[in-house]
């Protein structure tokens, strides 16, 4: 099933969704920052976000840690102020860097 991944900076602050609910930190399982996500720069509060939508999106949280730093350098520290990503989309994201 595909889903689909957003965030925004909004005046309320940074909003990042899965299929438009609030997308968990999963800190329980990996805690880089406890700040909550942000993107466009290398750091820890990306670093959470690449952690959580990897989870999200694999299911397999160690396989997730794994992959966290290579997708926040490439992915995650490149998105806009407002970003989509789809299932397929973190797919080729991951292909890429396989």
């Amino acid at each position: 099933m595909s889903k689909i991944y957003a965030g925004d900076r909004t005046i309320d602050g940074i909003v990042v969704t899965v299929d438009g609910e609030p997308l968990d930190a999963r800190t329980g399982s990996k805690c880089y920052s406890r700040n909550g996500f942000e993107w466009s720069y290398e750091g820890p509060e990306p670093s959470q976000l690449a952690y959580a939508l990897l989870v999200d999106h694999l299911g397999d949280a160690s396989r997730a840690e794994r992959l966290q730093p290579a997708f926040m350098r490439s992915v995650v520290a490149n998105f806009q102020n407002e970003w989509e990503m789809s299932s397929a989309d973190i797919d080729r994201a991951l292909d890429r860097l396989a």
